[in-house]
């Protein structure tokens, strides 16, 4: 079918895909390589039985890119990418791209990890953001992004020299999530209840349904994020003890990476709610290291509230995908 749109500009398709709900953008590539968002549109990712059926409602949604009429596209999704079929984290079903192009022609295609598309969305984005914890942020050295959302995620941007950065995927969300004094334990046995899991992962701590069972731990009520999130007020005890938990996420992975070039903080938790990363506990944990105290104290940080900071990383990675005008 022909292609939407002005013929000298290229089309891609970049899909941001998450536990709760999946954006779908539509790029337009000018000559010199500059790009540009034409659409989005959202869906929830629960009406879907897979992730064709999930791209096959996209027409019928008002989405003015057909599959088949991009150049080039990347999907962006909650889990470990390896291979070209994925199974994701928080979703009970995978992508193949090998389906994706029976089934729509797209050739030219990458699945990449969500946080992997961030990480590509700050560095175009990344003026945007706004000061969490002051300093600035230097590329010559490692930075890290980490984010709360339906799950926690985490990327590096790692200097490869020449002025070009490597941006790496991560898990780091799966790992056991560290409590600390007699409260967080019984907050701990009070989660590995509700989830019914052996351990507490970051990925069940710090996200939207983390915020849910905590608040659900300390006052009784169950509530949705978006509910909590509009009553909270820096002297509540939810806040307080999420902000600390979302500090302490920071701090670990700002260690292991050694990010002293400064750190993203993204994903919906936080852009929603500013107050769970601004709040003082964040800092206080975050600054909280008997060994790299110093360190962390000049680390910045900084919060990307950019709604659709995967879809313009996914777009950034699908640039590669192009083939030669």
């Amino acid at each position: 079918m022909p292609r939407p749109g002005a013929s000298s500009a290229r089309h891609i398709l970049a899909a941001d895909i998450g536990g709760t709900s999946s954006r779908f953008g539509h790029f337009l590539v000018a000559p010199d390589g500059a790009i540009s968002l034409a659409t989005v549109t959202r869906l929830e990712t629960a009406v879907a039985d897979s992730f064709v059926d999930l791209l096959g409602r996209l027409p019928q949604a008002g989405f003015d890119l057909c599959p088949d009429a991009a150049d080039a596209a990347v999907f962006a999704v909650p889990g470990a990418v390896v291979g070209r079929r994925v199974t994701f984290a928080n979703i009970d079903w995978a992508l193949d791209l090998d389906a994706l192009a029976d089934a729509f022609g797209l050739t030219a295609s990458a699945c990449v990890n969500d946080f992997l598309a961030q990480a590509h969305g700050c560095l175009l984005l990344g003026d945007t953001a706004e000061t969490v914890l002051p300093g600035d942020m230097n590329p010559l050295l490692v930075r890290a992004v980490v984010g709360a959302g339906t799950g926690l995620g985490h990327a590096a941007l790692v200097p490869v020299g020449d002025g070009r950065v490597l941006a790496l995927a991560s898990e780091a969300g799966q790992a056991a999530f560290p409590f600390a004094d007699g409260q967080e334990l019984e907050f701990c046995r009070f989660l590995c209840a509700a989830t019914g899991e052996s351990y507490a992962r970051g990925d069940s701590v710090v996200t939207g349904p983390g915020l849910s069972c905590l608040h659900r731990f300390l006052t009784g009520e169950a509530l949705s994020p978006a509910e909590i999130s509009a009553r909270l007020t820096p002297e509540h005890p939810t806040a307080a003890l999420f902000a600390r938990f979302y500090g302490r996420a920071a701090r670990q992975y700002a260690l292991g990476l050694v990010a002293a070039g400064g750190i993203y903080i993204s994903g919906g938790v936080a852009a929603k709610n500013p107050l769970l990363v601004m709040h003082p506990e964040f800092a206080r944990e975050f600054h909280d290291s008997p060994t790299y105290g110093g360190l962390l104290r000049k680390t910045p940080v900084r919060l990307v509230r950019h709604e659709h900071v995967g879809l313009f990383g996914a777009a950034r990675i699908a640039l590669d995908l192009l083939p030669s005008a």
